[in-house]
């Protein structure tokens, strides 16, 4: 289970287990049903927080998948300062189904992170990109320069970045997580090697999304 869940899991497991004891000692209709609800809701997130090992693909100049979910966007930017020219931007949906830990897509060193609030529009929606609460890391690869925003969706009122500034990170490592239906996008060069479509479902670590030309 991702860490990130417990803070959530843990006094729901605690309440159920308090109505269960409750139940068996006034076994009323009303507060089983009540009991019942609690469970699953603490089912419910054991499997919204499940944080599965993944094992990146064996080519070392695999540029992967941030994120589990489907590519809803591929669009191009006139000028994007980070990248310091034309670049492009993918963007991935995270529905409440899909694992929702962020990793790492390259090898390279973190620049910076920003941290933006904002409004909870609908993650799918175009507008969610500028206007949604989100963090922001600004990365170094060994082929070039990208950057990954996590941006919370209308029920995802959490993210959470754990890229600090500066520190050298490898392909897979936990870049961090949102808490319910999200978006991630990833912005790199213009002559990126694109090898997704918009509607192409990708899993985070080892969903390969292209190559940096250089």
């Amino acid at each position: 289970m991702a860490p990130e869940g417990r803070i959530i899991l843990a006094p729901l497991l605690g309440l159920a287990v308090l109505a269960g004891v409750v139940l068996l000692l006034a076994p009323h209709s009303w507060l089983q049903g009540v009991t019942g609800f609690i469970w699953v809701l603490a089912g419910l997130s054991l499997v919204f927080f499940r944080d599965p090992v993944r094992v990146p693909p064996t080519d070392p100049h695999a540029f992967v998948s941030p994120a589990d979910g489907k590519v809803v966007a591929i669009q191009p930017i006139e000028y994007d300062e980070h990248i310091g020219g034309e670049a492009l931007q993918v963007a991935i949906f995270l529905s409440l189904f899909n694992v929702h830990v962020q990793r790492v897509p390259a090898d390279g060193r973190v620049d910076s992170t920003r941290y933006q609030s904002g409004r909870f529009l609908a993650a799918f929606k175009p507008q969610a990109s500028k206007e949604n609460e989100q963090a922001v890391t600004y990365f170094t690869g060994n082929g070039g320069k990208f950057t990954v925003k996590q941006i919370a969706g209308i029920l995802a009122r959490r993210v959470i970045c754990h890229m600090c500034s500066q520190s050298a990170v490898q392909r897979g490592d936990r870049l961090g997580f949102i808490r319910f239906g999200s978006r991630v996008e990833i912005i790199v060069p213009a002559d990126f090697q694109l090898q997704v479509t918009t509607g192409k479902r990708v899993k985070g670590a080892t969903t390969i999304i292209g190559y940096f030309s250089s």
